[in-house]
């Protein structure tokens, strides 16, 4: 394990994690303005966006993977379940038990979900080969 490669991985997963995370956001956003739709559903859509967006970034931009692209998509997006599960309750939780705005408690999870779902791609989604080396 190398802490600086590591940390580097870290920091382009989070920049890019940026633009999923705002994607997801803008949608989220939108549709919890203008839809009658219940905002379970809605972070569920506006999640799988940033999901897909962010798995295309990762492997072309940061982990520079190209094999076993849609296999690596099904564990990303398995992945972003997993993130979508926390959301999901950490929204209720913040919504429904502690009265927080729904915008306010989607900017809460972000963070926890981010973290989560680094650790859990960067060594299931975007594992190496032991010959092969991240760069």
């Amino acid at each position: 394990m190398d802490l600086e490669k590591d940390f580097k991985h870290l920091i382009k997963y989070c920049i890019i994690g940026c633009s999923g995370a705002g994607l997801d956001f803008l949608l989220y956003t939108l549709l919890v303005s203008l839809t009658p739709w219940h905002y379970q559903w809605i972070n569920l859509l506006s999640t799988s966006c940033g999901v897909v967006n962010n798995f295309f970034l990762n492997a072309l931009l940061n982990f520079k993977t190209k094999d076993h692209l849609l296999l690596r998509l099904c564990s990303f997006y398995t992945v972003g379940l997993i993130g979508i599960g926390i959301t999901a309750g950490l929204l209720y939780l913040l919504i429904e038990c502690f009265f927080i705005n729904a915008v306010i408690a989607k900017i809460i999870t972000i963070f926890v979900v981010t973290a989560v779902q680094f650790i859990l791609n960067r060594f299931v989604t975007f594992k190496q080969n032991k010959n092969e080396e991240l760069t």
